[in-house]
């Protein structure tokens, strides 16, 4: 009932993670990133713990294939996860377990892999990692986007998706892109991209106001100082 696609920047060190699905609110229990360590989508019969569990590992000093390795020996139910990890390496690597949903694939590259469950076909999952791969040197988030576009457009899910969301994470503690459209009777996607299309332009303001506020620019609202 998901896709995703999972990455890193090589130039800016940024990470992140997209994802979309039928159900609702998918970002909130799927998309996990964090600054200098890597990002992780949990997915299919979803286990939000995995994704800090599996962070933390990074975090440690494993990479994304000793941290996959590790969740899946100490994990429980791990028939039913499909997991997808990125380090800030760019180390890639996948799980499906064998109770995955329906017709599923996961394929990782350089600094990226995309996994889906539930698909139209696996060449749903190919068709990300072509976008991705054809956006290098474009922001991760631009990067993300087009993925997420070329999935619908490749077939996407079996039946209709209603929730996506996009996690970007750089050098700060907290993600600088945090954006989620939780349901929808339209396009999911296409209401991401426009949503990341709005805040990508004030993104490096917002970091800025939160470090050193009197640098800040204004934004011309009442009470603004």
């Amino acid at each position: 009932m998901t896709f995703s696609i999972t990455a890193h920047c090589s130039e800016t060190g940024m990470v992140g993670t997209a994802v979309s699905s039928s159900s609702p609110c998918v970002a909130a229990r799927c998309a996990h990133v964090r600054a200098g360590v890597g990002a992780v989508s949990t997915q299919n019969i979803t286990d939000p713990r995995l994704g800090p569990k599996g962070l933390d590992l990074m975090a440690q000093g494993m990479g994304a294939a000793a941290a996959l390795e590790a969740l899946k020996r100490e994990a429980p139910h791990m028939d039913y996860r499909q997991l997808a990890l990125v380090d800030a390496q760019g180390g890639a690597a996948h799980f499906s377990g064998a109770r995955t949903l329906g017709t599923h694939h996961a394929l990782a590259a350089d600094g990226v892999v995309a996994a889906g469950n539930m698909l139209s076909s696996g060449a749903v999952v190919e068709a990300m990692i072509t976008a991705f791969a054809a956006g290098a040197g474009q922001p991760l988030g631009d990067r993300l986007i087009a993925a997420m576009q070329a999935a619908l457009e490749a077939g996407g899910e079996e039946g209709d998706v209603h929730s996506a969301g996009m996690l970007l994470a750089r050098e700060v503690a907290w993600p600088v892109a945090d954006l989620r459209i939780d349901w929808t009777d339209a396009c999911p996607v296409a209401e991401l991209a426009a949503l990341w299309e709005r805040w990508r332009g004030e993104m490096d303001a917002y970091v800025g106001r939160a470090l050193d506020p009197g640098a800040a620019p204004s934004y011309g609202v009442p009470g603004d100082l």
